[in-house]
C-alpha cells in the first residue's frame, strides 16, 4: 500500500512539473514574442522622428519621454554624474542579469546594476547613470543619455536624456516581460537630478529648450503612465 501511495504521488508531482514547465514556455511565448509583435504591429505608424522626444524600446514601442539635457564633452559628463554619487549602470550581460535579479529577490545592494536598452536617435544610448534609493535595484533614480549631433555656442556637445524613477520591479503592462515600473512624475526626477549635478559644483548654467509641449497621460513602454510639462 506504501508503495502505491509513493508511486501516485511521484506521478502527481511529474504532472505539477510539466504544468509548470508548461506555463512557463506558454508566458516566455507571450511576454517575448506574441505581445511585442501585436505592439510593433499596432504602434508602426507611431511618429518616431527625434522631434517628438519619445525614445523606443527594443521592440519599437514608444518608451520613456527625452526630458533633461547637458552641454559638455564625454569626459565632464562622467565626471559630473560621479561627483554627484551617481554610478555608470554595468553592461547587459548574463552575469549582470543574474545579479539584478538577486539583488530584487534577496534585497542586496546592486549600486551598478544594469539598465534596460532604448533608442533615440537611431540608436541605444550612450550613457546610463543610476542612483539607489533602497537597499536592492528595484527602486532607484536613473537616466540615459544620447550625444547629439547638435553644438552650443561655445562648441561644446548636447547631450539629451531621459531620467525617470524606478518605483519597483513587475511585469510590463503591455507585454507582461519582467520590468522596471517608473513613478509616474518624471518632471520631478528630472529636477532631483539637476540638483544632485548642481550641488556636485558641476552646472556652469541653465535654460529650456522647447519641447512637444504637456503631456498628461503619456505611458511608456512598460504601460506605466506618466506625465511632464
Amino acid at each position: 500500500a506504501s508503495q502505491l501511495v509513493y508511486q501516485l504521488g511521484a506521478r502527481m508531482l511529474k504532472r505539477r512539473y510539466r504544468i509548470l514547465i508548461f506555463c512557463a514556455i506558454a508566458w516566455l511565448a507571450l511576454a517575448y514574442i506574441a505581445l511585442p509583435l501585436f505592439w510593433i504591429d499596432r504602434d508602426h505608424t507611431v511618429d518616431a522622428d527625434p522631434a517628438a522626444m519619445v525614445t523606443r524600446t527594443s521592440d519599437d514601442i514608444p518608451g520613456d519621454p527625452v526630458n533633461v539635457g547637458f552641454v559638455g564633452d564625454r569626459a565632464e559628463v562622467l565626471r559630473a554624474f560621479g561627483a554627484a554619487g551617481w554610478d555608470a549602470a554595468d553592461a547587459i550581460t548574463l552575469k549582470s542579469s543574474v545579479e539584478i535579479g538577486e539583488s530584487v529577490i534577496f534585497d542586496r545592494p546592486y549600486p551598478d546594476a544594469p539598465i534596460s536598452t532604448l533608442y533615440y536617435l537611431g540608436r541605444k544610448q550612450d550613457f546610463a547613470f543610476e542612483k539607489p534609493d533602497s537597499q536592492s535595484a528595484d527602486r532607484r533614480h536613473h537616466v540615459r543619455l544620447w550625444q547629439t549631433p547638435q553644438t552650443a555656442a561655445d562648441g561644446g556637445t548636447l547631450w539629451l536624456g531621459s531620467a525617470s524613477f524606478d518605483r519597483d520591479v513587475g511585469l510590463s503592462h503591455d507585454t507582461v516581460e519582467i520590468t522596471h515600473h517608473i513613478a509616474a512624475d518624471i518632471d520631478a526626477e528630472r529636477n532631483a537630478l539637476m540638483a544632485d549635478i548642481s550641488k556636485a559644483g558641476w552646472i556652469a548654467s541653465t535654460y529650456d529648450m522647447s519641447g512637444v509641449g504637456p503631456t498628461q497621460d503619456g505611458h511608456n513602454g512598460g504601460g506605466d503612465r506618466y506625465f511632464t510639462d
